[in-house]
């Protein structure tokens, strides 16, 4: 799902008012921090140079990310969703996700950043979405309930030592679904499971990707990813000296419910890889990880030649 055009727009705007060559290193240095999976991450924008260049590079992914989970996790769910919380919000591409994708007419943020904060107020005001916004460091404690939280690219930059600490209080927070998005990295994903571990044994069901909530079944070092893709402004293809109008994002979540869950049978783990006459996919199952390949004089032909990484099979 593509980051609405008021919000592009309002980008423009806030990034017209910096100079170029700060926005540029800005935007570099926070490139660089993603890349390395530094602990800095969102955490480091907090100059309004650093806040633009986050809006320009990194919003449009987020936000395509979070929409491709939360798309994923409510398809699984059968409850119904009236508020959101978004905690460690960012500029809020949670949050607008979730209200796009539920219609919930309930919105609270919680961010420490004063001036991510600014900047979510603004795309908020433009989309006419009314939030509530928390300044507040969520290691100080969660204080909002919601019958959906989100938490995105947030959980994995905090130490270690505090990240079962705060997952708990998250699922404490949520009525009824859990979604943590992270990026799609092996590092990432590693923490994911640790959490998704952690939350099943508090009593919490999977809701997605998993078709299971046994043990995962991805060994040997590899791990569950998804991609979204977002669509690039000139001023971002300049930020990042790319001449491609898109970027896939790549990223790990996991939803998880009190009650409501309906997981799938199958999920695509992988990109199908179509060959004349046939497609080969590989899915995880209640029963681990298999591969399936589908010829033309098999039904689910068009079904598999359609389909992409993550979707239900």
């Amino acid at each position: 799902m593509e980051l609405p055009f008021e919000i592009r727009n309002k980008i423009q705007e806030m990034c017209a008012g910096v100079d170029a060559k700060t926005l540029s290193k800005s935007a570099e240095r926070l490139s660089e921090n993603y890349r390395a999976e530094s602990p800095q991450g969102k955490r480091s924008a907090s100059a309004k140079s650093d806040i633009a260049a986050y809006c320009a590079v990194r919003m449009p992914a987020t936000f395509a990310a979070v929409s491709r989970a939360l798309e994923l996790a409510l398809e699984c769910f059968d409850g119904e969703i009236n508020s959101v919380l978004d905690v460690g919000a960012g500029t809020g591409a949670g949050a607008i996700a979730a209200r796009i994708l539920t219609n919930c007419d309930e919105i609270t943020l919680i961010e420490r950043e004063r001036n991510m904060i600014d900047a979510g107020r603004q795309f908020m005001e433009c989309m006419g979405i009314n939030g509530y916004w928390i300044e507040r460091d969520i290691t100080n404690g969660i204080p909002a309930r919601a019958d959906l939280v989100i938490c995105s690219y947030c959980l994995n930059e905090l130490p270690e030592s505090r990240r079962k600490a705060v997952a708990e209080q998250l699922a404490e927070s949520a009525e009824k679904m859990l979604v943590i998005v992270e990026p799609g990295t092996p590092n990432a994903f590693a923490s994911m499971l640790k959490t998704r571990s952690e939350l099943i044994a508090s009593g919490l069901t999977v809701v997605a990707p998993c078709p299971n909530v046994g043990e995962c079944p991805l060994l040997n070092g590899d791990w569950c990813h998804f991609s979204a893709r977002a669509a690039r402004s000139k001023l971002h293809k300049q930020l990042k000296n790319a001449d491609v109008p898109y970027e896939d994002e790549k990223f790990c979540f996991l939803a998880v419910t009190r009650e409501g869950a309906n997981p799938c049978g199958f999920r695509i783990l992988r990109r199908p890889i179509i060959q004349p006459g046939r497609i080969t996919l590989k899915l995880c199952g209640e029963n681990g990880v298999l591969t399936e390949t589908v010829t033309k004089s098999n039904p689910k032909f068009k079904t598999a030649r359609k389909a992409n990484v993550g979707d239900v099979y």
